[in-house]
């Protein structure tokens, strides 16, 4: 059975959608106050949070988290509102194996608020990617996308809850995929 681990900064919409398909073997949050702890604590899924502050630099942070996926035997990491880029510390130990979901269609949008771009840049329509990890933002392979339609009705706040809607359907798809590969 392939072993997942979540990493999360924020809420964890994305990770109860997960969690409640998929056996994870833990979550892992930067953010020791995120509500995505108290998801991990009622779903009963093990979590872990330390933050980069706590460690001298991003390299030994990043092998505090390179020893808990070790520890965990850990085959595909899945980052699902992870607010940190991945270093080359943890790069090269688990290349080719790390996700992440991105709402925009890249390259359209990349980095932190691909919603908020698109929507201030007047787009008829942007969309939800996931893709593997690599050293730059937003930059890695496309596995799939959806686009998501900008309607004329809709306020920031609509066209942001369907694209998280988007999201909730295409990321379990793409898991469900990668699962039978590893």
């Amino acid at each position: 059975m392939t072993k997942l681990a979540v990493f999360a900064s924020g809420s964890g919409s994305n990770f109860q959608v997960i969690a409640e398909q998929f056996p994870v073997a833990f979550l892992f949050s930067d953010k020791p106050e995120a509500y995505v702890l108290e998801r991990a604590k009622n779903l009963g899924v093990t979590h872990y949070s330390f933050e980069l502050k706590d460690f001298a630099n991003k390299e030994t942070y990043e092998e505090a988290l390179v020893q808990l996926l070790d520890q965990h035997q850990i085959d595909l990491v899945i980052l699902a509102g992870y607010m940190k880029i991945i270093g080359p510390t943890l790069l090269a130990a688990y290349e080719g194996k790390i996700i992440n979901i991105h709402p925009a269609y890249l390259p359209e949008f990349p980095g932190a608020h691909g919603i908020e771009d698109a929507w201030k840049a007047g787009v008829k329509e942007s969309g939800v990617t996931v893709h593997w990890v690599d050293s730059g933002v937003d930059t890695g392979q496309i596995i799939k996308q959806v686009r998501v339609p900008r309607l004329p009705e809709d306020t920031l706040e609509t066209f942001e809850e369907r694209i998280h809607q988007a999201e909730y359907q295409l990321y379990p798809e793409v898991i469900a995929e990668l699962v039978k590969r590893f």
